[in-house]
């Protein structure tokens, strides 16, 4: 399965990559990186997402080596929505004040 991913059956170029499918797939499914509580059906979710942004990537003809890239920036996406700051600055962005 892994051979197919890269079109080719390069031993030295196997797993490259797959420890940030691990870590999209936890951080995505909910899991902080700063530690915290972890939820296996999370992660479950995480990993199908992961599985439906790879595979539409390869469909869409995006190269191998560039597939990383949306990768990584979804996943500091959500960390930077996971931290404390960028919580406290979007809970004062929507709350409406209590106003009528």
């Amino acid at each position: 399965m892994a051979a197919a991913n890269i079109r080719a059956a390069d031993s030295y170029r196997m797993g490259e990559n797959m420890e940030l499918d691990a870590i999209f797939a936890v951080v995505v499914g909910g899991t902080a990186l700063s530690g915290g509580r972890f939820l296996l059906l999370g992660a479950f979710v995480g990993a199908l997402l992961l599985q439906t942004l790879t595979t539409t990537m390869y469909n869409l003809g995006v190269p191998p080596a560039i597939a990383p890239v949306p990768k990584a920036v979804l996943i500091l996406v959500v960390c930077l929505l996971q931290s404390e700051h960028a919580r406290r600055w979007f809970g004062g962005l929507f709350k409406s004040g209590g106003r009528a």
